[in-house]
């Protein structure tokens, strides 16, 4: 049987035409790669890498001032059982999550639900309420410190005007750790603006104008089509907002210089126990074992927070 090339004069038939498209996607899955490599090498090297030596050091009595560094296994770990002062630190994280991460994304989710509202001057409402979240933390802090001051602050001041007896704010064990957690829930309150204002945006008007013509109020538009929709804004918020504050450290320093953590360590959190093992004790062991912990605790809540706040809605 004749083949076309055969029929056609008898000449072989030309070898097929290299594919250019073929050899530019790879090219271009190299270049990619490539890219990819340089902050892959960053993340081992500044990320990773310190994070074993940490887990390394976790099982050693590694202190900077001793000759010998003994390895003493899960002895850290297990002092960190009885520790009340970590305990003492563990539990203030906790209630700062607590207190801060609903706080700021409700009033976040209310502000951005008014701004999204509003026509007028709508970007310098917007640069208003973004201003504290880039404003220096340390500047921010002494700030607060100056307004809730038991002695001259204008918070007391506005008090004894409604005379209302003057409060002890950051010197009071009692309320130092909510007047720590407003100072951060309104630094943070701008970028949850922000965030919403995103998730708002994202979501088509076509559904709110059938919900209005099927006569749906407000409420039930919020509740069957806002609420459903920024799920995943909300999941973001919840997540990033909890890492945040079980690694506060920064204000806390800040609000009380002379006495970090204080008063009575109420206002103490792990991040600062941490730093003040580390270099105010310099037991490096020690510190790393609660880093550790740290760590774990993070990542399991952070893994349980997807797990069961991530929802799939069809409209």
């Amino acid at each position: 049987m004749a083949t076309t090339s055969e029929v056609g004069g008898g000449r072989p038939a030309p070898p097929p035409a290299p594919q250019r498209g073929g050899s530019l996607q790879r090219h271009q899955t190299r270049t990619a790669y490539l890219f990819l490599l340089l902050p892959l090498v960053f993340f081992l090297i500044v990320r990773f890498l310190p994070t074993f030596l940490a887990l390394r050091m976790s099982f050693f009595d590694w202190n900077i001032l001793k000759e010998q560094q003994p390895f003493v296994g899960l002895e850290n770990y297990q002092k960190l059982a009885v520790d009340g002062k970590f305990l003492q630190a563990l539990k203030n994280t906790a209630l700062y999550t607590v207190i801060g991460v609903p706080l700021q994304i409700a009033l976040g989710l209310a502000l951005a639900l008014l701004l999204s509202r509003i026509r007028a001057l709508r970007g310098l409402y917007r640069a208003l309420y973004f201003a504290p979240y880039v404003t220096p933390i340390v500047a921010a802090a002494w700030v607060w410190q100056w307004l809730f001051s038991p002695q001259f602050g204008p918070v007391n001041t506005v008090l004894m005007w409604l005379h209302i007896p003057p409060q002890s704010f950051l010197t009071s064990p009692s309320q130092a750790l909510p007047t720590t957690a407003a100072l951060v829930v309104w630094q943070n309150l701008g970028f949850q603006v922000v965030l919403f204002l995103a998730g708002l945006a994202a979501i088509p008007r076509t559904y709110y104008e059938a919900a209005e013509i099927d006569g749906a109020t407000g409420w039930d538009a919020f509740r069957n089509i806002t609420w459903p929709l920024l799920n995943p804004t909300i999941v973001f918020s919840v997540v990033t907002g909890t890492i945040s504050y079980l690694q506060l450290f920064t204000q806390v320093v800040n609000l009380n210089f002379t006495d970090q953590g204080g008063p009575l360590g109420s206002t103490m959190t792990v991040a600062l126990y941490i730093y003040q093992m580390a270099f105010g004790r310099y037991a490096m062991g020690y510190a790393s074992a609660i880093t550790v912990v740290l760590f774990v605790i993070i990542l399991l809540i952070t893994l349980f927070q997807l797990k069961f706040l991530t929802r799939r809605y069809d409209l």
